[in-house]
């Protein structure tokens, strides 16, 4: 189920009876050393994780990838790959590596069709079918998939904020559609035995409405109950996004040199018409006023060009690989605010917006791979990236540039110094670009008493990472990192204590040392169980550059791990997985103790074409964010956020046709671009 190679992980997500049934987001989450919470996927030991679909650069974050993933089913990925340190041919942007989900494609002169249909009951419940379609005939390789989901999921969200004057307790539950469809096709034909052209689309459109009804309990310095704030919500939900790849791939000649051209399109859009109501109450119920009754509706509008071109350029001396690529975005974005305390619909143009941006960026890379004797190999890589940015808010007639030149060298050394025993160093720089609403300097109101802003003047950070990793009789992997972050950024919960009011912006505000020490262990115990185990001591250093009213937090964390598969029989596999991650003090925050056990059967029936699959996930419901705290400007705030973590799933699976499966597929080459739409 899980492969180590020399610069990646590999989770074979067919392999794993927890993904069975479910989205491209359960199968990350199934992998070792990937966290999913609170609307981000991080890697283990390092910050949050570019995604890419077949070696394209998802350009989407937060909930905006989260929505994206949740509508590619995982009947249709073949494996993942967790990229610690990527190469040069891989865009710079992403401080926590790459996370690589390789799809399906059929054999050669065969087809093959998959339906898959799953159950999932949490408090509320939802269904989803899935069906691909692989047909591989001489040239022409061909597939296509399509599906759906229907029903919702219960959200809760909760926040505590200890001013000066007594805590405010704020509690929220929801119910989330997951109503979404989604589609796609790939298309290959050999023009000759040595260039194939292709094209290909990946399109989904989802419907998450929500209706939320949020409470704030207002406490005195005696804790005892003053008021209470209610807001009712009714948020109605579009995105959708539709991506476009035309490709040519050709072998120049016998030394196996190779051009690879792509030529990408995506475009991306989300509304979100939200219309809500603050009352204020007494303890006993009691109506005090209406504090505040608004629609607040916002657009946002994405399109992306981009153009790669690679070149591998094997030599007698040195494996030579390079190549560039071109980035074209544009993205617009509004936010309409009426006010309807009086009943009617009233414009206000203090807070509503319009926010324009631009970036262009132009990429050469270069890199070579050299086997220096028969135990000893290097690799070396130089990525240059040219970015210029134009952010224009018109409501505040505000206009924003920004212009830089970076290098990017990676640098990678292995020595196999016998059977038993390989050594390998790595390293590599990164950059964390911010998203396009995180530049946006206007101020968007949640409710009554919170705000945000985004920040137009926020820079990228950088990081460099240095991995050594020692790997004894293929089994035990022991790794140790050190990652530095400069001009880090991130998200500041800030409390006004003298008006109540509760402030969410975006700075340029630290700089972080950040290191570990862990190993993995495998193990099969006969043909029956296969193990598969981890443990990390994790630590960090922080030191604030911005005048924040805040102090750093320290400290040490414990991960570990172990993923273990049952063959109860020839047709029977019984998975239990379970991880636990300690407290932790990192930077601005500190999140308590996080844990889950997920328990998962399948059963293969006529001849492997028939599986029936059954999971509990979370069966303890402990492995979600709680315990988020930060403290500005002498304010704490505590927040904890559960979207149904513990569930259930019953999965039915059917395969019919040529059941060997080929992973040749190609990727999206705008995918950073479209990773940072949210």
């Amino acid at each position: 189920m899980i492969e180590y190679k020399a610069d990646r992980l590999v989770f074979n997500v067919e392999q794993s009876v927890m993904a069975t049934g479910g989205n491209a987001i359960n199968a990350i989450g199934s992998a070792p050393g990937v966290m999913v919470l609170n609307g981000n996927i991080s890697l283990l030991g390092k910050g949050s994780a570019r995604v890419m679909i077949n070696g394209r650069m998802l350009d989407l974050t937060g909930q905006d990838l989260i929505n994206y993933l949740n509508s590619i089913s995982s009947s249709d990925i073949k494996s993942i790959e967790v990229i610690n340190n990527p190469p040069a041919k891989y865009e710079a942007s992403g401080d926590g590596g790459l996370i690589n989900i390789i799809l399906k494609k059929g054999m050669a002169n065969a087809w093959k069709n998959t339906s898959n249909l799953a159950y999932d009951q949490n408090t509320y419940s939802f269904f989803s079918l899935n069906n691909s379609f692989f047909y591989n005939k001489n040239k022409v390789k061909f597939s296509f998939n399509a599906g759906g989901r229907l029903g919702n999921i219960k959200t809760r969200e909760d926040l505590d904020t200890f001013y000066p004057k007594g805590v405010w307790e704020l509690k929220s539950e929801g119910k989330a559609k997951q109503d979404n469809v989604t589609a796609g096709f790939a298309l290959d034909y050999d023009l000759s035995p040595k260039t194939t052209i292709g094209l290909q689309y990946l399109g989904n459109f989802n419907n998450p409405d929500r209706a939320d009804l949020t409470k704030i309990g207002v406490n005195n310095t005696d804790h005892h109950l003053e008021s209470v704030l209610v807001n009712t919500a009714a948020n109605d939900l579009n995105n959708k996004g539709n991506t476009y790849n035309a490709h040519l791939v050709s072998t120049l000649d016998t030394l196996n040199r190779k051009i690879s051209v792509d030529l990408d399109y995506f475009t991306y859009g989300a509304k979100i018409d939200n219309n809500f109501v603050t009352q204020t109450f007494l303890p006993n119920g009691e109506f005090l006023n209406t504090n505040q009754s608004a629609r607040n509706i916002a657009n946002q509008n994405i399109n992306n060009f981009g153009l790669k071109i690679d070149m591998d350029h094997p030599l007698k001396f040195i494996n030579l690989s390079y190549g560039a690529r071109l980035s074209l975005v544009n993205s617009k974005a509004d936010i309409k605010y009426y006010n309807t305390i009086s009943g009617g619909e009233a414009f206000d143009p203090n807070r509503s917006n319009e926010f324009d941006y631009k970036e262009s960026n132009q990429a050469l890379y270069i890199n070579g791979t050299k086997q220096l004797n028969a135990k000893l190999s290097l690799q070396l890589g130089l990525r240059v990236e040219n970015t210029q940015t134009d952010g224009f808010s018109a409501t505040i007639n505000q206009k924003n540039t920004n212009n830089y030149l970076k290098l990017f060298p990676t640098v990678y050394l292995s020595y196999q110094k016998s059977e038993s025993h390989n050594f390998a160093f790595s390293y590599g720089r990164r950059i964390k670009r911010p998203s396009f609403a995180n530049l946006n300097p206007f101020r968007s109101y949640i409710n009554s008493t919170s705000y945000s802003e985004g920040n137009p003047f926020l820079q990228p950070s950088f990081n460099d990472n240095f991995e050594f990793t020692h790997v004894y009789k293929g089994n035990l992997r022991t790794n140790v990192f050190f990652n530095v972050t400069n001009d880090g950024f991130g998200v500041i919960f800030s409390s006004d204590p003298n008006t109540n009011t509760q402030v969410i912006s975006r700075q340029n505000y630290f700089k972080e040392y950040y290191y570990g020490i862990g190993e993995n262990y495998s193990v099969n115990v006969g043909t029956w169980w296969q193990s598969q185990n981890m443990v990390y001591l994790l630590g960090s250093k922080t030191n604030f550059t911005n005048a924040i009213n805040a102090s750093p937090k320290n400290g040490v964390q414990l991960y570990l791990s172990t993923n273990n598969t049952f063959a109860l029989g020839q047709t029977t596999k019984l998975q239990a997985d379970f991880f636990f991650t300690s407290k932790v003090k990192r930077g601005l925050y500190e999140v308590g103790n996080i844990y889950g056990l997920n328990i998962g059967i399948r059963q293969d029936m006529i001849k492997d074409k028939l599986q029936l699959s059954l999971l509990a996930n979370d069966v303890f419901n402990t492995a979600y964010l709680k315990n988020y705290t930060s403290i500005v400007n002498g304010v704490k705030q505590v927040y904890s956020e559960n979207n149904s973590s513990r569930f259930v799933r019953l999965s039915l699976t059917y395969n019919f046709g040529n059941t060997k499966i080929n992973v040749k597929g190609r990727s999206f080459g705008n995918e950073e671009e479209r990773k940072r739409t949210n």
